[in-house]
């Protein structure tokens, strides 16, 4: 696992939109646990893990036509996002896909020049055949999941299995799941790790509580990683970083001079 001792980053959370929701739209039979019905949110989010040397993205968002289709709140756009951490999008060199669904590859166009690294489970998989059949495909856009297939033609995608040390200090590991080849990035920090836990972990109680999340690809292997995301988290100086949580924005100190962006991790 990664070490904090060299090449430690900061690591940003961009807020960029959000959508009402509530606990039984977003766990699986809810109705199991016997408890009333409750707001919970939903957050969207976009990472960054930067130091001298580098910065990588995680994860690029929805795109804006996307997020009007589905009544997505934007709070601002990704790309302009990073644009005010002083951030070009062109100048990013590499972009970790965590999985393909909307939300998460939208904005991929605004990198042009940047490496992009997935799981080859998948990308096969949304490429394939049975990413088309009804209950996945709501999930993705099609044009995103054909700027994929452009990337994977221009030779700008590196596609792993199991684990991949896309950087020093930046260590992707697949667990699925939510998706069949769901990944997390496990970064190095100045105090540890975070762990960028993308949609592995959408919200925290579903590692306190063991309630899976309502979109799921293979539940057993849902399961398996929150078991393998706990173990990372009883490490010492491991914060799991959930992907659609407002609990995010309390758990970790905003920027107090810019309000959608949550410090997970700074550099000392």
């Amino acid at each position: 696992m990664v070490t904090a001792a060299t090449n430690a980053y900061e690591v940003l959370a961009i807020r960029y939109g959000s959508r009402p929701a509530v606990k039984s739209e977003v766990y699986l039979n809810f109705h199991l646990y016997g408890e009333p019905d409750d707001v919970i949110g939903m957050d969207y989010f976009v990472w960054v893990a930067r130091n001298a040397q580098r910065t990588i993205l995680v994860d690029t968002g929805f795109s804006a036509s996307a997020g009007r289709r589905r009544s997505r709140r934007t709070a601002v756009t990704p790309v302009a996002a990073l644009a005010g951490l002083g951030i070009d999008p062109a100048a990013i060199t590499q972009v970790i896909a965590t999985h393909a669904h909307y939300d998460h590859i939208g904005n991929l166009r605004a990198f042009p020049a940047a490496e992009v690294i997935m799981t080859r489970r998948e990308y096969e998989f949304w490429t394939g055949p049975l990413g088309t059949r009804g209950h996945f495909a709501w999930t993705a856009e099609p044009r995103d999941l054909g700027h994929l297939r452009r990337i994977h033609a221009e030779g700008r995608m590196t596609l792993f299995e199991g684990s991949y040390a896309a950087a020093p200090g930046i260590e992707l590991l697949e667990v699925g799941g939510h998706t069949p080849g769901q990944a997390v990035a496990a970064v190095a920090t100045a105090g540890g790790q975070a762990v960028i836990a993308s949609d592995a972990v959408h919200y925290y109680e579903e590692l306190e509580r063991d309630r899976p999340f309502a979109v799921v690809a293979d539940l057993p292997q849902m399961y398996r990683a929150y078991d393998r995301l706990r173990e990372l988290a009883s490490q010492a100086g491991t914060e799991i970083v959930a992907g659609h949580d407002p609990a995010v924005c309390t758990r970790f100190p905003g920027r107090g001079d810019i309000s959608h962006v949550i410090q997970i991790a700074a550099l000392d």
